[in-house]
């Protein structure tokens, strides 16, 4: 069995329910969610969100939304001021160019303020189910390397390296899977070795 496979097995026997860590109610709300995630961990995303939502509850609202208000709303964030004119700047732009309806594919996600490649891949497989990529933030680039999946500091190349070696029907599940394995086990300052259900078999395991 390729050592990719009993990754995935395992991991999937570990975490079989994939339920995504930011909570929205709209398809807006997830998109907007991830750009306040940039550097902010979803705990603090999801006790913001709501008040944003309930402030303005629709895309139009959002909108015309002045942007010291949306500042405010979502200080605690960090790089707020850059967050709300994205924030500001998406949402006049899939109402304007998109008639309110989140797009479908990475091209058009990624021409919206905000939007990078990850945040797309994000927005494609929570919604819609569909991988056109593998979403690498910083526990799965860190992870990655750890498993030897790819030498690389740079997330492009790290999601290069894994869409190579990485079945395609892995894609989907992978991203979210790694991620609860580095919160629950694999914290870059302690990580649990002996407890990780990837220790036997990880070639950077302490075990």
């Amino acid at each position: 069995m390729k050592f990719e496979t009993r990754v995935y097995k395992i991991l999937k026997q570990e975490f079989p329910l994939i339920e995504p860590p930011l909570h929205f109610n709209a398809p807006h709300e997830l998109a907007i969610a991830v750009i306040l995630s940039a550097q902010c961990t979803d705990e603090q995303v999801n006790k913001v969100t709501p008040r944003l939502f309930a402030r303005f509850p629709n895309l139009k609202e959002l909108a015309k939304a002045p942007l010291n208000e949306i500042e405010k709303l979502i200080y605690s964030t960090g790089f707020y001021k850059n967050k709300a004119k994205n924030i500001s700047g998406f949402s006049k732009m899939l109402l304007e160019n998109f008639h309110g309806n989140m797009p479908k594919n990475l091209e058009a996600l990624m021409s919206m303020p905000g939007v990078g490649r990850k945040t797309a891949n994000v927005i494609l497989q929570i919604l819609y189910g569909i991988a056109e990529g593998i979403v690498v933030d910083t526990h799965v680039l860190r992870i990655s390397r750890l498993l030897g999946f790819t030498s690389s500091k740079n997330p492009d190349k790290v999601e290069t390296d894994l869409m190579k070696r990485l079945p395609r029907n892995y894609w989907l599940d992978w991203s979210l899977m790694i991620i609860f394995l580095g919160r629950k086990y694999c914290n870059a300052r302690k990580p649990n070795c002996l407890a990780c259900p990837l220790g036997e078999i990880c070639p950077s395991s302490s075990r």
